[in-house]
């Protein structure tokens, strides 16, 4: 439902889905953080068109979300699904179907909002034609990645890539002051960034009671719960997490059990990844305390958070770290690699512990000094929840996106620069009323 008093912006997905259903192949994160922000974007005054590749010929070509928010699914390739280092070959169809559809609806958006690096060079395309104001955020960067995997054939155009979006976009959003550090020491020094956090939905992830969550789900209120959620994949370390847990049954800790919140999918790379696992865990001795509860619905997660006494966030490599904020809204202390964004949502021996990622004895630890201290434990459940509620909430994000986005769209119609977004001093007053850009104030 298009309005001509609200501006409409584009943000682009190409592999993450916002209207997919979260847990199953290729959607976690990204696709959580797209919709929330379109949808809070939306609530903020925008119109809101949220871009993404059409995997299955059943799936609808357009989801109405809100009433001023959407997802466009795009023809780019076969309708199925194409891992996401085998993408690259489509993104120029992907393009012409985006040119086509604004083509064909008559409509024109001054900025656009790219979600990852393929995504990226789309955005790169669309600036050569049109002139957009473009913005970007990365979600994984591949200057880390590969940093300890085996380059794929497509590593070198990634980088290049995410070079150049950082020196041509009129402004990179980093998730946390650690992935500016990585960018500015590992991509480029030129390109504007600004950190603006992810968020979480504050109303769905908060402060419950543990023995109604444990009632809801059939779990013991004898049994300490240690918890996993995430995607099938392994740079997510889910292997740490079990060997963790094995050590400490070796270690005569009893009566805890892990489980592992996921879906996956037989004979694609998450299923393949879900059946080492469970070799893993039969291997360690830990199939009687071990669960894997599947995929679960948004709307369930909650429960298993507040179900749980640890959250352990064993990955590699993390630009943000979702799940962490969303265990510890709920007033779940994690255990986290010591690595990218979980060093800035974790506050260590506040909100939960900070350890050397695949560091087995190191998790074991951690989950042992949580677990096995009730006191401590409940201090840290209230300091997690109180401060995600005043860090990270999506309203405070796409508040924060929205003003930059204001600030982008000012000076590209005043023709001004520099620019800065922490300290510009357009008359917003006239300049949206030139532009049809929405204002919008935060409430105090």
């Amino acid at each position: 439902m298009l309005s001509l008093n609200r501006q409409s912006i584009a943000l682009i997905s190409d592999h993450a889905d916002p209207a997919a259903v979260i847990g199953l192949e290729e959607a976690g994160g990204q696709n959580v953080y797209v919709r929330h922000v379109g949808e809070n974007l939306a609530a903020l005054g925008w119109q809101v068109d949220m871009f993404t590749r059409k995997v299955n010929p059943n799936d609808e070509t357009i989801v109405q979300h809100s009433p001023h928010c959407r997802t466009i699914r795009l023809n780019a390739g076969p309708e199925s699904f194409v891992p996401r280092d085998q993408l690259f070959d489509h993104m120029p169809e992907f393009v012409n179907s985006f040119q086509t559809f604004q083509s064909k609806n008559g409509i024109s958006y001054p900025l656009v909002h790219t979600n990852y690096w393929l995504s990226a060079w789309a955005g790169l395309q669309l600036q050569k034609t049109s002139g957009i104001q473009l913005v970007h955020t990365y979600h994984s960067l591949g200057a880390v990645k590969y940093q300890s995997v085996e380059l794929p054939a497509i590593a070198a155009t990634r980088q290049s890539i995410e070079r150049q979006i950082l020196e041509q976009a009129e402004c990179v959003v980093a998730t946390s002051p650690q992935e500016e550090q990585s960018l500015r020491s590992l991509v480029s020094s030129s390109g504007r960034i600004e950190v603006i956090p992810c968020g979480t939905d504050t109303t769905n992830f908060c402060l419950t009671s543990k023995p109604e969550a444990r009632a809801k789900l059939g779990l013991s209120l004898d049994e300490k719960i240690v918890l996993y959620v995430g995607r099938f994949d392994p740079r997510k370390g889910i292997e740490t997490a079990v060997r963790a847990c094995a050590l400490l049954r070796a270690r005569g800790v009893e009566n805890f059990r892990l489980l592992i919140v996921g879906g996956s999918s037989p004979g694609m790379t998450d299923g393949i990844e879900r059946d080492r696992i469970e070799q893993i865990v039969n291997q360690a001795g830990m199939r009687e305390q071990t669960t894997f509860v599947g995929r679960i619905g948004h709307d369930a997660l909650p429960l298993y958070y507040t179900a749980a006494d640890v959250c352990v966030i064993p990955s590699h490599y993390e630009p943000f770290g979702l799940v962490a904020i969303e265990a510890m809204a709920c007033g779940t202390p994690v255990v986290a690699s010591d690595v990218g964004g979980l060093k800035f949502t974790v506050i260590p021996d506040e909100t939960g512990l900070l350890v050397p990622p695949q560091d087995v004895e190191a998790f074991a630890n951690g989950i042992d000094r949580i677990i096995s201290d009730d006191v401590w434990a409940r201090k840290m459940r209230r300091q997690a929840s109180e401060n995600v509620t005043q860090r990270f909430s999506w309203t405070g994000v796409a508040i924060q996106l929205s003003e930059l986005y204001r600030h982008i769209l000012a000076k590209s119609i005043m023709h001004e620069q520099p620019w800065s977004f922490r300290t510009s001093k357009h008359s917003d007053v006239a300049i949206m009323a030139k532009s049809r850009v929405p204002l919008v104030k935060a409430n105090k």
